[in-house]
């Protein structure tokens, strides 16, 4: 496990904890457990548990192919050579990394390649605008692993980033909706009960899932001539 630059090799005969306390004291934050994780090796598996009463951690692995919320009192084994677990106490957010020796699960070659940008496996195409959009919405996600649906940007922070006008944004958003409900996409069509921004939330969920935008295509929001196209 690796916490801040810090390498800690655990036990397979012994529990290893998390917390403002414990084997890996992560920091001094009062919002934050004495004993918030708990990691253990049984059954041929090694275990995450969360033993906190408030907080929940986000487990992303496989690239961020793979989420999983962990609540307090749950707990999941530990099946891919590395994940990245991330939570939130108080203002802080901490991050830390479990590497496997043996993983009992690993990335299909095919969702590999498509990562790495080798295939490419969309039925609809985007305009290269179109596309930026989805960057500068799924940004904090692309940057980070595990960052949940509500630290992404509001359509008025995406459009600043982008130096864009709210009808420039909106005309581009309503584009790739329309174009990702047409091929059958859930979620994305406006009407009565379905706010904005639960949309934005699905088609980002939708992007990094199905790696129609990856870490790569980050470079983007730095092309000044692309942001400045109409």
């Amino acid at each position: 496990m690796e916490f801040a630059g810090e390498w800690h090799e655990l036990s397979t005969d012994q529990t290893f904890t998390i917390g403002r306390e414990g084997d890996l004291e992560v920091d001094d934050n009062q919002y934050l457990h004495r004993i918030f994780l708990e990691i253990s090796f049984h059954d041929g598996l090694w275990w995450l548990a969360n033993v906190g009463s408030r907080l929940s951690a986000t487990v992303s692995s496989a690239g961020g192919a793979v989420q999983s919320w962990l609540s307090p009192g749950a707990r999941m084994p530990i099946v891919f050579a590395e994940s990245v677990v991330v939570f939130t106490a108080g203002p802080t957010t901490y991050e830390l990394n479990l590497h496997a020796d043996e993983a009992q699960f690993s990335v299909s070659s095919s969702i590999q390649s498509q990562a790495v940008g080798e295939t490419t496996v969309m039925p609809v195409s985007f305009t290269p605008l179109q596309k930026l959009l989805i960057v500068a919405l799924a940004e904090p996600m692309l940057r980070r692993e595990g960052v949940s649906m509500s630290e992404l940007p509001s359509s008025t922070a995406a459009a600043q980033r982008l130096g864009w006008t709210m009808s420039k944004f909106n005309r581009k958003l309503d584009n790739v909706c329309d174009k990702l409900d047409r091929m059958g996409v859930q979620g994305l069509r406006g009407g009565p009960g379905k706010l904005a921004t639960n949309r934005r939330a699905r088609l980002v969920e939708y992007a990094v899932s199905s790696n129609l935008v990856t870490r790569a295509d980050l470079a983007l929001l730095d092309d000044e001539a692309l942001r400045a196209q109409d």
